[in-house]
């Protein structure tokens, strides 16, 4: 049996750096592609061919939830886990439990009708952003500057059949730099932070739309939110994003299953290994 498994659903340049940077460890590592290797779930015995230890790295949302949870029933254990998966991957879940530890987060409404989504908008004021609440890479995210941009986006998404699209989660614009910074946490531990830089021609930050990564020392006060964060869905593995603004730090998302190929550019850290060395510690205890 190999010592640890990493799954997937497409191949990164993250996922091969994490197989080397295990192998350069000692590790025996298998990939495993979850497209292909569909699982009985009324079968409960292991696969020998599956690691006590599984390292979730599908880009899929979904594929990375169930898959986890099949393998969580079958005894393994996934970084990260189901239950971190869910929490972090849907926006809705992550900010009820950020304000509920006291950590700062935008004001955020969940509405259900295009009617009360409407309502809420007013209450804020323009600008607001509108978010799909599972989603990455700013898909399908939205500033609205406006009430007639406002009726024309929700009903667009009052049309669509994926259900989801009918609640709406809707954010105050937050006033900030042209940048936010993302932290990556590791069991505990902020071994990486870059700014994210806008680009010229969007407000949006991620590295994916054309964002551009700078290293950044953070300082204790968001170390220690970052750390908070990312144990209220005890999470192993998180990318923990925020913003600076004029009443001081907020967290507005937990990414599961972070893409580090541009903090790494950005810092020379080599988090893949820093990544692999955590999960061996796992392995020898």
């Amino acid at each position: 049996m190999p010592d640890i498994t990493i799954i997937f659903d497409r191949l990164r340049w993250e996922e091969k750096e994490l197989f080397e940077k295990g192998k350069e460890l000692g590790l025996d590592v298998n990939m495993l592609d979850v497209k292909s290797e569909p699982k009985e779930l009324t079968n409960l015995n292991r696969d020998p061919q599956i690691a006590d230890i599984v390292l979730q790295r599908t880009i899929s949302h979904y594929r990375g939830l169930y898959y986890a949870a099949i393998l969580e029933n079958y005894g393994h254990t996934v970084i990260n886990s189901f239950i971190t998966s869910l929490l972090c991957g849907n926006k809705l879940l992550t900010t009820l439990l950020l304000a509920k530890n006291g950590i700062p987060t935008p004001k955020t409404y969940a509405a259900f009708s295009m009617e009360s989504a409407l309502k809420v908008i007013d209450k804020l004021g323009y600008p607001v952003v509108l978010k799909p609440i599972v989603g990455s890479w700013g898909r399908m995210i939205a500033k609205i500057n406006d009430k007639e941009q406002a009726e024309s986006i929700l009903e667009t998404r009052e049309m669509l059949t994926d259900p989801q699209q009918q609640i709406y989660y809707i954010q105050e614009y937050v006033k900030r730099p042209p940048r936010d910074i993302r932290g990556i946490v590791v069991n505990g531990h902020v071994i990486a932070a870059i700014y994210r830089y806008q680009p010229e021609d969007d407000w949006r930050t991620n590295i994916a739309r054309g964002g551009k990564a700078e290293q950044i020392k953070i300082d204790g006060e968001l170390e220690d939110l970052m750390i908070k964060a990312s144990n209220v869905v005890n999470a192993k593995l998180v990318g923990v994003d925020a913003m600076e603004t004029e009443n001081g730090y907020v967290i507005h998302e937990l990414n599961n299953n972070l893409e580090f190929h541009g903090a790494f550019q950005a810092t020379g850290i080599n988090i893949a290994r820093e990544i692999m060395s955590y999960v061996k510690e796992l392995v020898k205890n």
